[in-house]
């Protein structure tokens, strides 16, 4: 009996390195996984604490209060003001539902599911456990006459690992075209809050996109990044109510719930802005030193208009550049992790201390000057 064919899970690849960043004397600086290091917010803690006396099983769909405070953070945060609470369901973390959304939808053999040629692999992992076809594309005019199979198009805006943000009318391009050939459009919007300069980031669900419905249409969010919840696995779907009642009958079946202590902590945390506030300026801070940090290192920075990563390159292999920065106790990821196309990039994380971005100024090139001269160490 055999299963889907997946790919090896990239960052396995990645242990020689990281083993050899831990060597520096300094420690290591991992900038290589987005992972929440700042504290959970007092107010969510507290409301996980008060809900947890809780012996009976919690709600496949959702609180009404849960989903009504998803609506409400639409319409307040996103310019989504049409949001129907019956089209909101929370996840088990966004990354559970890229997977297993093209099966939940009922997609299978001949049918495919079209994802950014510069994407986090589990679009294309989701895609393949479905026994259904990836297709890495940026545009329509990449699918050609198989545009008829297309079910599902996702999207990703901000993007991981790239941080590009999508504009109204790339977005509403997109939705039109979908929707003329009756595929599916899930837009991965995770890290919407957190755009830098000034930038704007529309959602899927604005209706200068998508127009007065939400028709085909899902919006996949997670406050693992905006709230420090990454521990929680609290994140929401929310859209067509038709398509959510969809998925969320299989869902039932599957056993497939967000515990009732977590809802709660989802809910107080979308109602309250001032800690997101708090969070962003964080970021901000680390974001404009190691932003001088990779200027400095002769990094050009491609996108990274909102997120938590730099997408940047120096022109050369991906890991010719994770293996200068790791004989200086720094990980990165490489950029092939996210498709072909990322083979010249490098994508580093904001989500370290203040304490090891501040280590980034100390770790300097290499003896004659250049980052080249520890290569050939790991090879």
């Amino acid at each position: 009996m055999t299963g889907p064919v997946l790919p090896d899970f990239p960052w396995d690849k990645l242990a020689p390195y990281k083993t050899r960043a831990g060597q520096h004397p300094g420690g290591i600086v991992d900038l290589s996984v987005g992972t929440p290091v700042d504290p959970t917010p007092e107010l969510v803690r507290q409301a996980l604490a008060d809900a947890s006396d809780a012996p009976g099983y919690p709600q496949t769909y959702g609180t009404p209060p849960l989903r009504e405070a998803v609506a409400g953070w639409f319409a307040r945060r996103r310019n989504a003001p049409g949001v129907d609470p019956d089209g909101v369901m929370p996840t088990i973390g966004s990354k559970e539902l890229v997977a297993w959304l093209p099966t939940l939808l009922g997609l299978g053999a001949g049918d495919i599911v079209m994802h950014p040629q510069v994407a986090y692999p589990t679009y294309d992992v989701g895609a393949r456990l479905a026994g259904a076809t990836p297709l890495a594309a940026d545009g329509t005019a990449q699918v050609g006459p198989q545009a008829s199979a297309v079910k599902l198009v996702w999207l990703n805006s901000p993007g991981n690992p790239t941080g590009r943000v999508l504009g109204v009318e790339h977005l509403k391009k997109v939705v039109d075209w979908a929707r003329s050939i009756g595929a599916v459009v899930a837009s991965d919007e995770c890290y919407a809050e957190l755009g830098w300069d000034g930038v704007e980031v529309p959602s899927i669900l604005d209706p200068r996109v998508c127009g007065d419905s939400h028709e085909g249409l899902l919006a996949v969010y997670s406050t693992s990044k905006q709230s420090n919840l990454a521990g929680y696995r609290a994140a929401f779907v929310a859209g067509d109510p038709v398509l959510v009642r969809r998925i969320l009958e299989i869902r039932k079946h599957a056993g497939m719930i967000v515990p009732w202590p977590v809802q709660e902590a989802l809910r107080v945390a979308l109602n309250d802005d001032e800690h997101v506030a708090v969070q962003r300026e964080r970021y901000r801070r680390r974001r404009e030193l190691m932003r001088e940090w990779l200027t400095g290192e002769g990094f050009k920075i491609d996108h990274s208009q909102a997120g938590l990563y730099f997408w940047a390159t120096r022109d050369e292999p991906c890991w010719d550049t994770v293996e200068d920065l790791a004989a200086r106790g720094v990980l990165v990821t490489p950029g092939d992790f996210y498709g072909p196309a990322g083979a010249r990039h490098v994508r580093i994380a904001m989500t370290v201390s203040d304490e090891r971005v501040a280590q980034l100024a100390s770790r300097a090139a290499g003896p004659d000057g250049s980052l080249g001269s520890t290569r050939g160490n790991l090879r």
